[in-house]
Order: structure tokens, then C-alpha cells, then sequence
């Protein structure tokens, strides 16, 4: 058993789970099913980790104790019931799934050290569609990828074993996870084949593999395909031709897919072709893909992520902020009843702080998901230590007020999808600290009402040590994380300070003349982008009016949003009584010395961790410590160089 690999299916790391043996020493399985018998082995394997047999298999329940496993069905769709007696554990779902998220579920918390009593468990999701987005490439490479090379795919070809994706599948399912699609949304020329006989027979054997644990598979289609794959002269969604296409496509994957769950769509955004080249909107390319999918009860996910990205830096007017809105806006209530929108947590691309895409309860007559990104792009690339789930709570728990107050994101779609961060590095994601985003995705979206602070708590238990003490440190570095990456990096919303294309490191003007709209618009005077309605680019009317008013006003703007709507002189005077300038000098000094002092907690550990898992985030987190140093000096060069105006605690700044 390494570790590093198990994360958070690390049964048997202590002696915390020794209570639940003499459960685990039979098995009573009432129903039957492939999701069921996945369920049944995860037992069998949790089992022989801990004693080193297999369980008995009984036919009826045994006083001596026993695990029972059954389809209960008033549970609903993915809902389970844990009940722990002195004679038994059962677990029962509302249908296979749910057995399987009951199993899990016990032994997850078993693991982590909870007492028995605690685990009297009754949940159901909240969503219907909880997806991974994997950004993988058939050549084996992954687009933001920062935990190794793909899992699925190598020299063009998925991979010929397949044994790392069952596990995979076994941690996704242990999250309730319950559709993977496996490409990336950027579809190159051997990956818009995938839906041909040349490869269906190998996607189909990835598709087995995730249907045994409940998960469904789609896979990211290129617009163009009639085009590429068998020279029509045109992909226009409305042309017979080409809808004929698409539905005799749709026939030939259901063929060697029964369970597929459908297309993941990139269209017209990023030099990705879609139904604009033939001046068809959104909403006409999506239904026509919808309608091939339809009598085979497929999805079509739709991107909103649609912005021009050729713009001119002089042109003040053009906001990337404003094109989703400005592109779906208008669709509302066209779109098919099997076409989901993804709608991007911000309006611009997860960064560390930006307002929530207005989008959102705005689209009431449509398929609404979430798109998160768990692999930490712009959020220190699973080097820089950042636990992401506050800030997917504060997205979920977002007001809208369409429809008045407490029209809540998570109350206004219908599910998410999260941007995968695992790859063929041992511990999957690179930073053993960083299956903390991909344990907390899953754990959050089947029930957005968790806190930050339980979803680490269960994590660390389960994945690194239950000792209290040792745990409490441990899930204070993780829900301190996000704050500190921040504080070092980019001020009060403002973005986009980082390595053009690479992503990680500082460059505050690298993309500040590129066409790619992203600016910070600093000057001698001040800095922010100016989205206001009376005298910026407009994006605060995109909003409901109660959200407008609080984001057009500087004076009420929540503070850590202030430079992402407003562009203010370096002596405007914040709440804290501090100058704009001398928040920004402080706030990063202050981050550098805190990501130090994150370094210093986990050595502190050294001698109470798993030596593997101790080694790995050490090594990151002093790249950490580096990496905020750079952020630190050259932010606060580059802005007194700019203002002129010096740091009223005489610290160091390089002039």
C-alpha cells in the first residue's frame, strides 16, 4: 500500500479503523448490479488491507456482525443511508449508485478516525450532474496539467493499461462523482476522431471502466468534425447534410457506448471553430447536436467561455469580462431540454479573485452547471499551497437576486463540472496537499451546504493522519491557504499579474498589451478596471439591480473586489484606514512572511507524518516561500515606480 496513491481510500493507515473489522468480516449483499458488485469489492478491499483476508459472503444478515448492502429506492436517485448497530452495518441506496456512495462514505470516515455512532448517515446529492473535466491530449500531454502526464492517453492512443483508471474511477466515485468527459475541450486532430470506429472500441473499454462506478462518459466533440473527419464542405447546424452527420455519428458511439453521456462543446471561443462562421448562434449549433443525442437520452455541454480574444489593447470599451453575458444573454430559454450550459465560476478565467459570472440566475429558462477549476492554474500550479473550496462556497453562495434575495447560485443550476488536476504523478495530484481540491470538489457539489472547515477536516483524516492535533494543524494551513496566495499576488481583484501562457510566477505587464483583453490599467495615478455603468465599460449592469448598485459604488464594493470594478487613485483610503498603495506594500509583505510561516507548520510535523507524503509537500511549499518572495519585490517595485510614493514602514523596496 503506498500512500502517496491511496489518498483518501488510505484504509488500514492507523489503527483508527480497527472497530470496523468485525463488520467487514462478512458480507451480505441483498441486490445486485455492476455498481453494486463495485461496492462489494471496495469492501472486500478495505477488508484485506486491514486483516490481510476476504470477507465471508453470507445470504442473510449475521448477529455476530456483518455488512448489509440493498436498493432501497425511497431514497432517491444517489442517496444512501448508513446505519451502524452492535450486530451490523447497513448501507442502503436509493438506486446503485447510492449503495456504492454509502460504502465509501463509511469507510472514508472510518478511516479518518470518526466513532461509530457518528456515522448514522442519511444524505442525498443535491445535483444530477456532477462532472470531471479531464484536459487531456491523446499525445499524453495535459493542457494545465501539474501533476505528471495523462493517465488516459499515450503516442496517440488511450493507454493500453488500464488498471491506474479503475482507480481513478474509485476516487472520483468515492466523491459521488458521476460523468467523466476524457479530453480536452480544445479538440486537436487525433482526439476529433475519437468518435469514430477507429477508436470507439478503445474509448468503449474506458466508458466499462467508469460505469462500474456509476460514472458516465462524454467526450469533447470539435464543431467541425463533418468537416475534418469526412470532407463535407461545411459544419453549418442548420444544413441537412450536416445534421444527418451528426445524427448517424450519434448512432455509431450509442452502438459501442449504450451508456455514453454526450458531447462537451468549445465553440467559437479561443479560435475554435463553432456556429458563428456560418452566422448561426448558440443556441441553433447546440440544438442540432442535442437532437442527434436526444432518442439516446444524451447531453449536449455547452461552454460559455466565448469572448473575443484578437482585441485591441487601446480599445478601452471592449470588457472580456462582459462576453458571456453579452453572447447567452439573449438565448435564454432557447436552448434545448438536453442542453446544459457551463457557465465559468467568474467572468473571466479562475482567478484568484473575481466577482461571479452574472450569468448565473440570470439564464432562468435554461440548463445551468458550474465550471471549477480544481487544477490550480492561476492558484500556484499544485506548487503554491491553495485549498479552493472557499472560494467555490463563496461562488455557490453567491445571491443573484433574480428572482429576489436568496436566489443563490446553487440554487440556480443544475449541477457542476470541475477542471481535473491528476495526472500519472503517484499521488495523482502532483502535491499530496492538493487531493484536498479534489476530494473538497467532489464532497461539495454533492452537498454544497458542507463547510470549508468539515470538507478539510474529513480530508486530512482520511488522507494524511487522524491524530487531532497533528489534523488541526494541518486543516488550518489549508483553510489559511487561499488568503495567503492572494495576499502575495494579485490586489483586491485585480488579475492577471502573472507568466503570459505559463501561468505561474509574476509578470504584472505581461498581459497588459496583449490581444487577449486582460488588463489592470495602472498608471501614474492609480490602477482597476473601470466597469461601472457612468463611466466604464458597462459590466455592472449585467447584473440584478440590488448587485449592480453595490458593485457600481466604490464606496460600497466589497473590498477584495474594489480594483475589479473600479480604477482608483493610490491615495484612495480603504474601510481598514489604510491608502491603496499602502494596503498593497503591506498585503504582500505580509503574505510572504505568512507563506514562510507555512513552511515552518509543516516542518513542525516532520516527525508525526507519513515520510513520503511529508517529503513531497516540503518540497513544494519552499518553492512557495520563493516564489512569494519574487511576487513581493517586484509588485511592490513596480507599483512605488508608478506612484512614487514610498511604504510609510520603511521596508525593503527595490527602487
Amino acid at each position: 500500500m503506498d500512500r502517496l496513491y491511496d489518498c483518501w481510500l488510505a484504509y488500514g493507515k492507523d489503527s483508527s479503523m480497527k472497530w470496523a473489522e468485525r463488520y467487514l468480516s462478512r458480507l451480505c449483499v441483498l441486490s445486485c448490479g455492476r455498481v453494486i458488485s463495485s461496492a462489494a469489492k471496495e469492501l472486500e478491499t478495505a477488508y484485506e488491507r486491514l486483516t490481510g483476508n476476504i470477507p465471508e459472503r453470507i445470504s442473510e444478515p449475521f448477529s455476530g456482525g456483518c455488512f448489509i448492502l440493498r436498493v432501497n429506492e425511497s431514497f432517491g436517485d444517489g442517496g444512501y443511508s448508513i446505519s451502524v448497530s452492535d450486530e451490523s452495518v447497513t448501507v442502503e441506496g436509493g438506486d446503485e449508485n447510492g449503495v456504492l456512495y454509502g460504502v465509501f462514505r463509511f469507510l472514508i470516515l472510518a478511516s479518518g478516525g470518526y466513532s461509530p455512532e457518528s456515522l448514522n448517515i442519511t444524505e442525498k446529492p443535491c445535483y444530477h450532474l456532477r462532472m470531471i473535466d479531464q484536459w487531456d491530449n491523446a499525445d499524453g500531454t495535459v493542457e494545465r496539467g501539474y501533476s505528471g502526464a495523462s493517465i488516459f492517453y499515450e503516442k496517440g492512443c488511450p493507454v493500453s493499461d488500464m488498471n491506474r483508471l479503475t482507480d481513478y474511477a474509485r476516487l472520483l466515485s468515492s466523491v459521488g462523482i458521476n460523468a467523466i468527459c476524457i479530453n480536452n475541450v480544445n479538440v486537436h486532430k487525433t482526439e476529433t476522431l475519437f468518435i469514430t470506429e477507429e477508436f470507439l472500441p478503445r474509448i468503449g473499454k474506458i466508458a466499462d471502466i467508469f460505469g462500474d462506478y456509476g460514472i458516465k462518459l462524454y467526450l469533447s466533440i470539435n464543431f467541425a468534425a463533418p468537416m475534418e473527419i469526412d470532407g463535407l464542405t461545411t459544419a453549418d447546424p442548420l444544413d441537412e447534410r450536416v445534421i444527418n452527420w451528426w445524427k448517424n455519428m450519434a448512432q455509431t458511439i450509442y452502438r459501442h457506448i449504450p451508456d455514453f453521456g454526450g458531447f462537451l462543446v468549445k465553440a467559437d471561443s479561443e479560435n475554435r471553430p463553432g456556429p458563428h462562421t456560418y452566422g448561426r448562434d448558440h443556441a441553433e449549433g447546440a440544438n442540432m447536436l442535442a437532437a442527434a443525442l436526444m432518442p439516446f437520452g444524451g447531453k449536449v455541454i455547452w461552454r460559455c467561455f466565448v469572448y473575443n480574444c484578437h482585441v485591441d489593447w487601446r480599445d478601452r470599451s471592449t470588457d472580456r469580462a462582459k462576453a458571456a453575458y453579452d453572447n447567452f444573454k439573449p438565448l435564454d430559454g432557447k436552448f434545448g431540454d438536453n442542453v446544459y450550459l457551463q457557465i465559468k465560476n467568474g467572468p473571466m478565467d479562475f482567478q484568484i479573485r473575481e466577482a461571479v459570472s452574472p450569468l448565473f440566475g440570470a439564464m432562468s429558462h435554461t440548463n445551468c452547471l458550474c465550471e471549477l477549476q480544481i487544477t490550480q492554474e492561476y492558484t500556484g500550479q499544485q506548487i503554491d499551497l491553495c485549498y479552493l473550496v472557499p472560494m467555490w462556497k463563496e461562488c455557490l453562495d453567491f445571491d443573484t437576486y433574480h428572482g429576489g434575495e436568496g436566489s443563490f447560485v446553487k440554487r440556480n443550476i443544475l449541477g457542476a463540472a470541475g477542471v481535473s488536476n491528476v495526472g500519472n504523478d503517484l499521488c495523482w495530484t502532483g502535491d499530496p496537499l492538493a487531493g484536498a481540491n479534489l476530494y473538497g470538489y467532489g464532497r461539495l457539489i454533492f452537498d454544497p451546504g458542507l463547510s470549508a472547515e468539515q470538507i478539510a477536516e474529513e480530508w486530512v483524516r482520511a488522507a494524511v493522519t487522524s491524530h487531532n492535533e497533528t489534523a488541526d494543524i494541518i486543516c488550518r494551513m489549508l483553510l489559511s491557504s487561499r488568503e495567503i496566495y492572494e495576499s502575495y499576488t494579485s490586489p483586491l481583484g485585480v488579475g492577471w499579474m502573472v507568466t503570459p501562457h505559463y501561468h505561474y510566477g509574476v509578470d504584472v505587464d505581461g498581459y497588459e498589451y496583449s490581444p487577449w483583453g486582460t488588463y489592470h490599467y495602472s498608471d501614474r495615478d492609480g490602477m482597476g478596471v473601470d466597469r461601472t455603468k457612468t463611466t466604464g465599460t458597462g459590466y455592472t449592469a449585467q447584473y440584478a439591480p440590488h448587485n449592480e448598485e453595490m458593485y457600481e459604488n466604490a464606496s460600497a464594493c466589497p473590498e477584495e473586489l474594489l480594483l475589479f470594478f473600479h480604477h482608483l487613485p493610490y491615495t484612495y483610503m480603504l474601510k481598514s484606514g489604510k491608502t491603496l498603495i499602502q494596503h498593497i506594500y503591506d498585503s504582500h509583505f505580509e503574505g510572504a512572511e505568512r507563506a514562510e510561516e507555512l513552511l515552518m507548520r509543516w516542518r513542525s510535523l516532520k516527525d508525526k507524518l507519513p515520510e513520503d507524503i511529508y517529503r513531497e509537500a516540503e518540497v513544494r511549499l519552499e518553492k512557495q516561500v520563493l516564489n512569494s518572495r519574487q511576487w513581493r519585490d517586484v509588485i511592490n517595485t513596480y507599483y512605488y515606480r508608478k506612484s512614487g510614493i514610498d511604504d510609510i514602514r520603511g521596508r525593503k523596496i527595490y527602487k
